[in-house]
């Protein structure tokens, strides 16, 4: 058990080294591109920290943050120049594939898969793509936007009414 702690400690203590190293480069550099890519880095550090140790909630904020410092990184990068909806497209496709990250590298820890992440993610998906597709793809997340909650009421009367055979 205390070699497990004392694991965990270096790791931590690695883990704060590493974005006060960060920190301390992009105070030092002033460099734009590192502070457009810091969430992307910081992800990248939890993602590591989380398959060295072997912790699947470590990979939780990894893939968040990475995904949310690539779409970061798009928007004021090679996608600066398209239409605001467009750049929230974009963004949104970037901030899911941080979500399943988390779901792909769950499966590198054994017994650890993790799916959930892939539900937040395919709607994130789903909205980008809809942000992406034109005046058509907003129409339909309008719609959506309008009918979901009958899905929702749908789903609570199926629960209530469903009886097991």
């Amino acid at each position: 058990m205390k070699t497990r702690q004392n694991r965990n400690r270096w790791m931590a203590g690695v883990a704060l080294i590493g974005i006060g190293l960060l920190l301390l480069v992009a105070q030092l550099v002033g460099g734009e591109l590192l502070g457009r890519a810091f969430l992307l880095l910081l992800g990248g550090i939890f993602v590591l920290w989380g398959l060295l140790s072997r912790q699947i909630g470590l990979l939780i904020p990894g893939g968040i943050l990475s995904g949310l410092g690539l779409g970061v990184l798009l928007i004021t990068g090679p996608f600066h120049s398209l239409e605001e909806a467009e750049q929230g497209g974009v963004f949104l496709l970037a901030f899911a594939l941080g979500w399943g990250l988390i779901s792909l590298l769950s499966l590198l820890l054994p017994g650890r898969a993790c799916w959930w992440p892939l539900i937040p993610g395919g709607i994130l998906a789903l909205i980008g793509g809809g942000l992406l597709w034109g005046e058509a793809g907003r129409q339909v997340l309008e719609w959506v936007g309008q009918l979901w909650p009958v899905a929702l009421i749908a789903g609570g009367l199926y629960l209530i009414l469903w009886r097991r055979r």
